[in-house]
């Protein structure tokens, strides 16, 4: 059964010009990807790789100068108001919050604003501070909150707008292991019991490797990876080599390392290679036999997402290469 498509960005374009400058800059240019309905989709990219800008054209809360975002089938430029009934947000730095009202009086603050009564929302209110585990802090202020209640907070108060689409920007930036966990499961349980679809971005890896089944990459303005998380593991475990020596490399090998193999980590007695081309297992082997550099042994590396990610920021970089699902 094919999945159902809830958020389409084709061919996203924006040029900001820099302040008291005459230059432009192309913060996004042609980023393009698709949004199942249900899923959680991991949307990532280093310090100004044009992430941000993505997220607020999603958003609406920046118009590209070219390009769409379609939600539900609405282009949001032409159907701004309607299309974004859809979608809510919580930005990093917990901007949708009252820090001098409570935690309860901000889940009725906001469910108000949108026309429902106290008496009528209680009963939602309930659930979600159940559900958030906020019930025994109720009656606080937010400004008393850990940074852990007060994401959870405005996790909450996003969820009361009752959208099918939630994008959660850096949610468990500051916590700790704990909290996080808790995020976490709770935004699988989110998915898995209202059938919301979630977009994260992120610079915690291992919350994309838990949470997310697929990740959108921009680099440069660009999409350089669009595939299920797994798939990229798996790509990269097959191409990443370590070999365990006994001696010491000289200068000249490690000069000719870093000549060929534009991914690798010298680390003592063992070098970390990701074989581009089918001739690069000969090629190191080579600059090993060049100085008699005894091998002890060769193995697969067991790559998580935060290398995957690294190298393909690093191969985006430096190759253009683009990863796109099929």
């Amino acid at each position: 059964m094919e999945k159902e498509k809830i958020i389409e960005v084709k061919d996203l374009q924006k040029i900001y010009k820099k302040r008291k400058m005459k230059e432009l800059v192309q913060a996004v240019d042609g980023v393009s990807f698709d949004v199942y309905r249900g899923e959680i989709l991991g949307l990532l990219g280093p310090n100004g790789a044009g992430k941000t800008t993505t997220i607020k054209s999603i958003c609406g809360l920046l118009k590209p100068n070219g390009g769409a975002v379609y939600i539900n089938g609405l282009d949001s430029s032409k159907n701004r108001l309607k299309a974004l009934n859809d979608i809510s947000a919580v930005l990093e730095g917990n901007r949708n919050l009252y820090w001098r009202l409570t935690v309860k009086e901000n889940l009725e603050y906001f469910i108000g604003n949108r026309g429902v009564s106290r008496k009528q929302a209680q009963g939602k209110i309930n659930e979600l501070l159940d559900l958030f585990n906020l019930k025994s802090k109720e009656n606080e202020l937010v400004s008393s909150l850990s940074r852990g209640m007060q994401q959870k907070l405005a996790i909450a108060v996003a969820l009361l707008a009752d959208t099918e689409v939630l994008l959660l920007d850096e949610p468990t930036l500051g916590l700790d292991v704990e909290t996080g966990y808790e995020v976490r499961e709770m935004l699988k349980r989110i998915v898995k019991e209202q059938g919301k679809t979630i977009i994260i971005s992120t610079h915690d890896m291992p919350v994309v490797q838990d949470l997310c089944e697929r990740t959108v990459i921009i680099n440069g303005g660009k999409v350089i990876a669009d595939e299920k998380v797994d798939n990229l593991i798996k790509l990269f475990e097959s191409r990443a080599y370590c070999f365990t020596i006994t001696d010491e490399l000289t200068e000249h090998q490690k000069m000719a390392i870093q000549e060929n193999f534009p991914i690798y980590h010298i680390n003592e007695n063992q070098i970390e290679i990701t074989l581009e081309k089918d001739d690069d297992l000969y090629i190191m082997m080579d600059i090993l036999k060049e100085e008699q550099t005894h091998i002890e042994k060769i193995d697969r590396t067991t790559v998580d997402f935060e290398q995957v990610f690294m190298k393909l920021i690093k191969e985006g970089s430096e190759n253009e290469t683009v990863l796109a699902s099929s």
